[in-house]
């Protein structure tokens, strides 16, 4: 179920990037046209301008999820695609390399590029946000204090007017990025791409092998038990992933306890 978090975040980005062929297109992707079209004044007051746009907007979106729950994750995807829509640019880098590396510059659409550099002791948590996932979080977050590094997953952050503008300055902010892909949840596989597309390192777990993409497979994997023995065994195998991607010099204390 969503929350009320949620909803408002998916709404200021309709309000940021919509106009009418969008609400079109989202309507006929979710089988929603009557909702869009009957509405009495949210193709108006978003062609006019007017002040009540952002609460026709909140009906709207409330109305499809009352007629399928399921919509929500059609929203999602609609949003993630047109986020995925970025102009792109192409350059030659030989720096620090003795061979021409080929490299690629962004200008996104709908993130804007942060400010803040990279903090290279923060790993990012990209998860489903459920209650059930808690116990994976303790052991990921414990394996990071273990070799002293700083974990952040993206509800604990609010900082900009919208939750992917959140998400998307956590990894682009971090070092690495911890991906748990249990469920088949689409909005990690959304994150890790975006993850994958800035270089990061991603280290992916689940509890299922088959909840991976198999674009993704080829990556090593962390398959871990939803339960005390396997929240240990996860907690061990990231403090040796992540010591691997660590300097000695930020772990040598735990060799001196």
């Amino acid at each position: 179920m969503m929350n009320g978090k949620e909803i408002i975040e998916i709404k200021s980005q309709i309000v940021k990037s919509f106009g009418k062929s969008e609400w079109l297109e989202l309507a006929y992707s979710i089988n929603c046209q009557e909702i869009v079209n009957d509405h009495p004044r949210l193709l108006r007051s978003l062609s006019f301008g007017d002040d009540d746009y952002e609460g026709n907007v909140l009906e709207v979106l409330d109305a499809m999820i009352k007629k399928n729950p399921k919509n929500i994750d059609g929203i999602k995807s609609y949003l993630a695609n047109k986020a995925s829509q970025v102009e792109v640019s192409e350059f030659i880098s030989t720096a620090h390399t003795e061979t021409p590396k080929r490299m690629i510059a962004f200008s996104p659409q709908v993130f804007e590029v942060p400010s803040k550099p990279v903090n290279e002791k923060l790993v990012a948590v990209m998860m489903p946000f459920y209650g059930s996932f808690s116990n994976t979080f303790d052991s990921i977050n414990n394996a990071c204090i273990d070799v002293g590094l700083e974990c952040k997953k993206a509800n604990d952050i609010w900082e900009n007017s919208t939750f992917i503008q959140d998400i998307f300055e956590l990894i682009f902010t971090s070092k690495i990025v911890i991906g748990d892909f249990t469920g088949k949840n689409p909005n990690v596989f959304y994150e890790i791409g975006i993850a994958h597309t800035l270089g990061k390192t991603v280290i992916p777990i689940t509890q299922s092998i088959d909840d991976v993409p198999a674009d993704l497979r080829h990556h090593r994997v962390l398959k871990y038990l939803p339960n005390s023995e396997g929240y240990l065994e996860l907690h061990k195998e990231l403090v040796k992933r992540l010591q691997t991607l660590t300097p000695k010099s930020e772990f040598e204390w735990l060799r001196q306890t």
